[in-house]
């Protein structure tokens, strides 16, 4: 099936997250280095952003590097950073009118890292086509942990009542609190699991799970996921026949 031919581009996710996973696997197949499969895994990300605008996709989330991630070897974070830092690319931004935002903490980037980042942020802020956000440094319990944070400070302060508190009062606490929830949410190279990403957010997104590593993760593949996404009935708790009846 060509599946690129067969999307309803009625019926398009509005956001679209993913876990990029399957680098290193990917190099350990070709006999590569494991950096060699994250700069590949780069130029599937810049090809992505490009058909996932075509597609007409709002908001476009990549779990980049989460915080566990900083427990791998030395050698290999700094390879991710050194390429991180090559990667961002602000034409690619500007020739497709996307913006660029960043959830996670980053406090704990190189210093020159964190700069370009939020020189790009701010450079692309009035981009309106599509936004990327990239989830670097970032787990769902620590985005949660800050904002109960943030809000028992509040109750403290008296800027909040305790019995105010509500899913929206903790949505907006979070870091991603300028965009939907993920109606789609993509795991590539096999595993099914979220790893600490979008927790709260994902309550109901719908998931696609794919054993294509991230470097072979292509538009058809896109397309693919995007497709099996429209065959789905979202129903949020409701029972189908509620679903089709608020439809009409």
């Amino acid at each position: 099936m060509n599946y690129i031919e067969q999307i309803d581009k009625n019926n398009i996710p509005q956001h679209i997250a993913i876990i990029m996973d399957g680098n290193g696997r990917w190099a350990k197949q070709r006999g590569m280095e494991r950096s060699q499969g994250h700069q590949a895994g780069a130029a599937t990300v810049r090809q992505l952003v490009e058909n996932a605008l075509k597609l007409g996709v709002r908001y476009l989330t990549l779990y980049t590097f989460s915080t566990e991630n900083w427990n791998r070897p030395v050698a290999e974070v700094a390879a991710l950073m050194a390429l991180l830092f090559e990667s961002i690319e602000e034409e690619i931004f500007v020739k497709n009118n996307v913006s660029f935002r960043i959830i996670g903490d980053m406090s704990k980037l190189p210093d020159n890292v964190r700069e370009r980042l939020e020189a790009c942020i701010e450079r692309t802020s009035g981009n309106d086509s599509m936004t990327l956000v990239l989830a670097l440094s970032y787990s769902a319990k620590w985005e949660i942990t800050e904002a109960v944070r943030s809000i028992a400070n509040k109750v403290k302060c008296g800027e909040l009542a305790l019995d105010d508190i509500n899913d929206n009062v903790i949505s907006a606490e979070l870091s991603t609190n300028f965009m939907p929830d993920p109606d789609l949410l993509i795991r590539t190279g096999k595993e099914q699991r979220l790893s600490n990403f979008l927790l709260w957010q994902a309550a109901y997104s719908e998931f696609y799970f794919t054993e294509v590593l991230w470097p072979d993760f292509d538009n058809e593949q896109l397309c693919k996921a995007v497709y099996e996404y429209q065959q789905r009935q979202r129903r949020y708790g409701l029972t189908g026949e509620q679903v089709t009846k608020e439809e009409k």
